[in-house]
This record gives C-alpha cells, structure tokens and sequence, in this order.
C-alpha cells in the first residue's frame, strides 16, 4: 500500500464531529472518566526493520495501517467509550511522497527545510514563548502544492482564512 493508498483510508473519519468538550456540562466534574494513549504507529518502520535497512526500506505502510486501523477498531468497540484518544511518539519513520511535516510544541513558528521535506512548526493556542501570538495554522493542500499560513485567533475570528487560501479550496 503506497502513502496516498494509505492516507485515504484515514479519510473515513471525514464529517464526524465530537462535541464533548465544546459542551458548557463538560466543564464541571463528573466523576471518573478514561482515555486512551498509543504511541509510535511509525508508518514505514516494520519494512525498514524487517529488510535490515532503516535509513531508506520503509516505503510500505501496509503493515502499519492494518494495526492502527485494528487499533481504532478496538477503541470503536469499549464501552462505555473513553473519553478522548491520544497520540505521541514517531508517527512516521520514512515518508514517501510526503511534502511537509507539521508539529507544535515549540510554543513559537518556526520551521526549515531538509533533502525536499518542508519541517513546519505552528506555535501554540496557549502559552507563547516567543513573539508569535496565540493562534492557528490553516493548511491548504492541491495536487500541486502545500500552502500553510499561520492567523492569530483574533485573525481567524475575525475576517476568517484570506482568498487565495479560499481560492485554491475552490479548484478541483
């Protein structure tokens, strides 16, 4: 399975929404609740590791896409369902087809680029550490091209994304 054969199957989810923590009776504590934590899906690292080659082998996620859907499947079937699910460590291990990465964490923009792959970090919606103000970053992918702009919350509350992001929403 190559990386967009993969990525469409994440399509899925597509329309859902959760409107848990926007609700004004989620704010108040209710008793006891779970969540679910994985860690380090690393598409691309099971081939790598298994051809001995973990520089370059892992352009296959096939094996990787099988267990996280497995793992969403098993989330999908608890219940009482958990509260919210988190992901951390190594999503990827190699990255074909891949343009940009996108991260936070660094509470401040910044970013560079490597070998063709775009490292985007967005600064945080709460506490900033450098001069960039709270906010979001709204990335607009074609056919053609990533194009990502970070707006303050003021901003995007505001006057909303500007037209030529819009613009390349609307060709097909």
């Amino acid at each position: 399975m190559s990386a967009a054969e993969a990525g469409g199957v994440f399509h899925r989810a597509r329309g859902r929404t959760l409107d848990a923590f926007s609700s004004e009776k989620e704010r108040e504590w209710k008793g006891p609740f779970y969540f679910i934590q994985g860690a380090d899906p690393q598409f691309g690292l099971m081939k790598a590791w298994s051809t001995g080659d973990c520089d370059s082998g892992g352009d296959e996620w096939k094996q990787e896409v099988r267990l996280t859907e497995q793992a969403v499947q098993a989330v999908n079937q608890l219940s009482p369902k958990p509260k919210f699910f988190v992901l951390c460590g190594d999503l990827v291990h190699a990255m074909p087809g891949i343009k940009a990465v996108f991260s936070g964490h660094y509470h401040r923009n910044a970013g560079g680029t490597y070998q063709d792959l775009d490292m985007v970090v967005s600064s945080a919606i709460g506490c900033q550490l450098g001069k960039d103000t709270h906010g979001l970053r709204v990335v607009v992918v074609t056919a053609e091209k990533i194009v990502h702009r970070y707006y303050s919350l003021d901003e995007l509350s505001e006057k909303g994304i500007e037209d030529d992001l819009m613009d390349l929403l609307k060709k097909k």
